[in-house]
């Protein structure tokens, strides 16, 4: 296993080091939260995360997050919850075509958003592997925002609208765990296609979680995510490294 271990993590620094020299982005994603078992079939969490991008050195977002699930059978989980998203957006140049000419110049800034989401997962168990399906509906609402702009033209800075916008999105995973015997880090791969009328991103993840005694886990993992959302911050795919901690009582 641990001949394996190592392999996993060769392959790992290879992609990573393969994204920084193809253009695809790299970043880091940190989570810290906790969870308490209300009863057998009722639990509620809380959550934190933040994100970087630019190969790591620069803030992405940061994120809140509430939910709750609710377990009528050890086969299906229904969940619900609310998500504040603070997110940098990046600085953006306009010009015209004909002739080339700089227009605007828009510095990065920083825009809230409003999340929430409901879902319900089914899985079955064959043998030691794991094989579960979820289904999450999401709604995020942006609130418009004034932020400064350059106008070259008249060579001065100006305030600019940046419009609200509300989206209704569904997530769809597919998620297959393992259950190594004697061995406390299970690997688990899943994949997650986010569709609102056409498919805008996947999500590829392979990924583990280690548990200290009951109340602490230590999660990771190392996801591919393919960005095709038209109008997007983003206009590359990202290889992101994920890292956090969970406590349960």
């Amino acid at each position: 296993m641990k001949k394996h271990s190592l392999t996993l993590l060769l392959l790992l620094l290879c992609t990573i080091v393969r994204a920084q020299s193809t253009g695809d982005d790299f970043g880091i994603w940190y989570t810290l939260g906790a969870q308490k078992k209300l009863s057998q079939q009722l639990s509620i969490s809380l959550e934190g995360e933040y994100r970087t991008r630019n190969n790591a050195r620069t803030t992405d977002r940061w994120t809140i997050e509430a939910a709750a699930a609710w377990k009528p059978n050890r086969n299906l989980k229904i969940e619900g919850g609310y998500k504040f998203i603070d997110e940098q957006r990046q600085e953006k140049i306009s010009y015209t075509t004909t002739p080339i000419n700089l227009k605007h110049w828009r510095p990065s800034y920083y825009h809230i958003r409003h999340r929430v989401f409901l879902g319900a997962e089914a899985s079955i168990q064959i043998q030691r592997f794991t094989i579960s399906l979820r289904e999450r509906w999401q709604y995020t609402y942006r609130p418009d925002k004034s932020v400064s702009r350059y106008d070259f033209d008249d060579e001065r800075w100006e305030q600019h609208n940046v419009g609200a916008k509300a989206k209704h999105e569904l997530r769809s995973r597919l998620k297959m765990e393992y259950d190594f015997p004697h061995w406390k880090l299970d690997p688990e791969v899943s994949a997650e296609l986010f569709n609102a009328w056409r498919t805008e991103q996947i999500r590829l993840t392979i990924g583990t979680d280690y548990k200290i005694k009951k109340h602490h886990v230590i999660k990771a993992f190392y996801r591919f995510q393919i960005n095709n959302e038209e109008g997007d911050i983003y206009d590359y795919n990202e290889h992101i490294l994920g890292l956090g901690y969970q406590f349960r009582f």
